[in-house]
């Protein structure tokens, strides 16, 4: 399989040299056990890189885990990475696998690794070496066989000296590194991952795909992008659903960026940041209420297909009983761990939140 053959099969876009080479090195690597820590700035698209390792592994046919170590807060991260036996715990109902038990024979991808405590960090190191571990209240060993891909965004090397990160764990995670440079690094992809973006979601939503035009591509180009392809991504997204004309010009995009407000004033910004106050202002207060409504449309979303029934017996006047969002929220995130079977990440998929927010939630709740 040819570089060009293996980027279009696992969706890696881009022709910048950087790009070409990682793929080259990632298709040695995968074919072996060899662990392996992706370095990159939040954005950049490491996950992309761990599920090709993976897919183009002798374990393709197996599961694939990807855990962000950052958005589980440290109190249960040990329970969700090993399991737990019933009544270890308060809360802890029944039994449960983690993640290390369900992805045996497959790749478990820890995402930020480096935002792990230092005492979970000990218990994954004999884990990785020993391919075993104790379950919480559990006196009896399991057994696995996965494949370790970590990815952070920070300097691992730093946190050891700092005494944040356990040396041990970081040579042992080590063994091959990729180095995933930011966008502003690879400008030249630009153009190629807007387009992409811009056709998978017309795609998606069933629309029209609009007409991207060259002065909105040297105004993304001319663009920092300190959120990388993610916020890239975000970014062609929400122009596309908001166009009315069929074509998505500078100005589409102009709403739409994220204006810094003066703060880090080295950056490359826009050349069209320099307009007036009032103008400024006006895009600040689109942007807040794009915000607002996407919040608005994810919790109607969150209900809706919860299927939330509300009882016209409860009421005393024979119409329906008005409920509080919060309570429909609650609902919501009870429904939808009820139905994965406490699986927090398939929750939040299902859901469409982060796994940040569904913690939250959870603890707000106290469910």
């Amino acid at each position: 399989m040819t570089i060009e053959e293996f980027k279009n099969k696992y969706g890696i876009i881009g022709k910048a040299k950087e790009i070409r080479e990682l793929v080259d090195i990632v298709m040695q690597v995968a074919v072996s056990d060899i662990s392996v820590l992706i370095y990159g700035e939040s954005g950049t698209g490491k996950e992309i890189f761990a599920k090709a390792i993976h897919e183009f592994s002798r374990r393709a046919g197996k599961q694939f885990l990807s855990i962000n170590c950052g958005a589980i807060p440290e109190g249960i991260l040990e329970s969700e990475l090993f399991g737990h036996k019933k009544g270890s715990f308060t809360g802890a109902f029944d039994n449960r696998k983690g993640y290390f038990e369900i992805a045996d024979e497959g790749t478990l991808f820890l995402d930020e690794i480096g935002d792990m405590p230092l005492t979970t960090q000990v218990k994954l190191l004999r884990a990785i070496e020993t391919n075993e571990f104790l379950k919480l209240g559990s006196e009896t060993v399991t057994k696995v066989n996965v494949r370790i891909v970590a990815a952070t965004n920070k300097d691992l090397q730093r946190e050891v000296e700092a005494k944040r990160f356990r040396e041990d764990l970081y040579f042992r995670l080590k063994a091959v590194t990729l180095s995933i440079p930011p966008l502003r690094k690879r400008k030249s992809d630009i153009e190629e991952l807007a387009r992409f973006f811009i056709a998978d979601f017309s795609a998606e939503s069933k629309i029209e795909t609009p007409v991207l035009t060259q002065d909105a591509i040297e105004y993304l180009k001319n663009y920092d992008w300190p959120g990388n392809i993610r916020e890239l991504k975000n970014a062609v997204e929400s122009a596309v659903a908001l166009n009315k004309n069929g074509i998505l010009d500078a100005q589409a995009f102009i709403q739409l960026i994220n204006i810094n407000n003066g703060q880090n004033a080295s950056r490359n910004l826009p050349i069209y940041l320099n307009r007036s106050p009032e103008e400024l202002d006006r895009e600040l207060m689109y942007r807040a209420l794009f915000e607002i409504k996407k919040d608005i449309m994810e919790l109607k979303d969150i209900i809706c297909r919860q299927h939330v029934i509300i009882d016209d017996s409860k009421t005393n006047h024979g119409t329906e009983e008005v409920l509080p969002l919060e309570q429909l929220e609650k609902e919501a995130i009870k429904n939808a761990l009820d139905q994965t079977k406490g699986n927090k990440r398939n929750a939040a998929k299902m859901l469409k939140i982060s796994e940040r927010t569904l913690y939250r939630k959870i603890k707000e709740y106290d469910l």
